[in-house]
């Protein structure tokens, strides 16, 4: 449900636009997918500190890829990211992700996402993100102004998501 605009009004220079309380109805979120993206998490232990809110780890991020229609990469060797999930009591992951994508044609593409990842019943998570990026490459300037989401699960090497930007 998406709210219905009442007017705007200009603010010093500014337009605010004011929104009803009456709800449209929104049966579909429109996207574009921009790729699938790859995190290898294996062959460094997480490391678990016990908190009030639940165990804090964290995550290295070995390797990876984010592939799609306009950007082909991979995640910077030495420095390719990690993850600094919060396990709720119910084993929910609370995800705190930050990785360094560096593309074919030499961008580097910081990438940071929050999200929630939810046990299956055979130990896998269902997976869902809000990825944004940021870039000084001229090439990948419009990725600054995404906000993207992205659906994915956990894999035996780490993670995998395809990501789409809301439009």
């Amino acid at each position: 449900m998406v709210p219905r605009a009442l007017g705007s009004r200009n603010h010093g220079g500014s337009t605010v636009t004011f929104m009803s309380d009456a709800p449209q109805d929104l049966t579909s979120l429109p996207v574009e997918y921009l790729g699938t993206f790859s995190a290898n998490t294996k062959g460094v232990a997480p490391v678990a500190v016990a908190g009030p809110s639940g165990t804090r780890l964290t995550v290295t991020v070995t390797g990876g890829t984010f592939v799609g229609p306009k950007i082909k990469g991979a995640l910077v060797d030495g420095a390719a990211g990690g993850d600094w999930p919060l396990v709720r009591a119910d084993g929910t992951l609370v995800l705190d992700v930050r990785a360094n994508v560096r593309t074919d044609d030499g961008a580097d593409i910081y990438i940071t996402y929050c999200g929630i990842g939810v046990p299956g019943a055979d130990g896998s998570y269902s997976i869902r993100t809000a990825p944004l990026f940021q870039t000084g490459d001229e090439r990948y300037a419009w990725l600054n102004n995404v906000q993207a989401v992205g659906i994915g699960r956990t894999t035996d090497a780490g993670v995998e998501y395809d990501i789409y930007a809301v439009q």
